[in-house]
């Protein structure tokens, strides 16, 4: 049981994140871990945070979800929770994929604004939509509730359903274009990072990879430490792209100038993409284990290189007409245009996330799949 346990929350921790690139929600964990209602368990669980991302993965069609996770500072010695669990979460703070604070419910809303991201929570917020007009717009500010098959998300605040992205502030922009440099000592977020579990880390981190800083009159600060932070200069030009396999997005990740992606069936080295775990065998036969190199050059395009044995395909515009299917050789680059989907094989794409969706029925890959019980995974009838 203890291990089974374990295996879960290690899954839950590959859905957590600080990324601002790649969060797709913004979540109190303090809050989350009471709703009791949810499984009928125990008065706080760190599974019910599994539980919450698997519908957010259902509600959005889209595989391998990250949250972006504020920490009440107390829950890392809540006795509500087991050892076990207290530990986590302190690693998951040490490692600087959540951030810990005293007043989580006010960041949390200032995160969703600078990123433009949903609020997933059962707070009252009606009394702040004069402050964020923005919780009263459609997917905006959503409410997990207990489900036929697990949580379900209902609008809070507004009207929709559909857990949706806005824009990003003009603030949020604008600290997102400096990289920052916190003066505390082994500052998870703005520092050198790293804690009494640095080597334990289950994530390879991207150096580039900061949260937005907070606003305290007007100065950028550390959230965590309440530190004013320095300007450390340009944060580097980013591409977040998606892969979809089957219609159906399973992963996002993010390109930098300095770093180039490999995406294949196994790719060698920190950073690839694997695919292998979404292919038929067929698809395993034709697609090398690094089949296509992305790289972003300095005007911010894309560029995609195939290092396979059997060649790619470039689908201009998403066009899945073979007509307009136009072939990549193996060694050979092409800049990839707007819209266009690089294809490793029938039915497997690689293109920029905000033109590649889903289209197909979902059914996501739970986090919650290696849950001792069912019990812990759905609401009791």
């Amino acid at each position: 049981m203890r291990f089974e346990i374990s295996k879960v929350l290690d899954a839950i921790e590959g859905r957590v994140c600080t990324d601002p690139a790649l969060a797709r929600a913004v979540v109190d964990l303090a809050e989350v871990i009471r709703w009791q209602n949810l499984d009928g368990g125990r008065p706080a669980s760190l599974l019910r945070l599994g539980m919450v991302i698997d519908a957010l993965s259902r509600q959005i069609g889209e595989d391998s979800v990250q949250v972006y996770a504020i920490v009440h500072r107390a829950l890392l010695s809540d006795a509500d929770l087991t050892s076990n669990e207290r530990m986590v979460v302190r690693r998951w703070a040490d490692d600087g994929l959540v951030e810990v604070l005293d007043q989580p419910g006010d960041r949390m809303l200032e995160v969703a604004d600078l990123l433009g991201l949903p609020v997933l929570t059962r707070a009252r917020l009606d009394g702040l939509v004069g402050r964020y007009p923005w919780l009263g717009q459609a997917g905006r500010a959503l409410a997990p509730v207990p489900g036929a098959g697990g949580p379900v998300f209902i609008a809070h605040v507004g009207g929709g359903q559909d857990p949706s992205t806005g824009s990003r502030s003009p603030a949020g922009v604008k600290l997102l274009s400096r990289k920052w440099r916190c003066p505390e000592p082994g500052c998870a977020l703005f520092g050198g990072g790293g804690g009494a579990f640095a080597d334990l880390a289950a994530i390879d981190r991207v150096p580039s990879e900061q949260p937005p800083p907070t606003l305290r009159t007007g100065a950028p600060t550390c959230p965590r430490h309440g530190s004013r932070l320095s300007d450390a200069g340009p944060r580097p030009r980013s591409e977040v792209l998606a892969v979809r396999i089957g219609g159906l997005v399973r992963k996002r990740f993010v390109l930098t100038e300095a770093d180039p992606v490999a995406v294949g069936r196994a790719p060698d080295g920190p950073g690839g993409v694997q695919l292998g775990q979404w292919l038929n065998d067929e698809a395993r036969r034709w697609i090398s284990r690094s089949h296509v190199r992305f790289d972003l050059g300095r005007g911010g395009e894309v560029v995609v290189t195939d290092t396979s044995t059997n060649g790619s395909g470039i689908r201009p515009g998403g066009s899945m007409a073979e007509t307009d299917r136009i072939p990549l050789p193996p060694q050979q680059s092409r800049t990839l245009g707007e819209g266009d989907l690089i294809e490793l094989y029938p039915g497997v794409q690689v293109g920029r996330a905000a033109e590649t969706t889903s289209d197909a029925t979902y059914a996501p890959n739970s986090v919650m799949a290696e849950a001792p019980t069912m019990a812990m995974r759905l609401p009791r009838p």
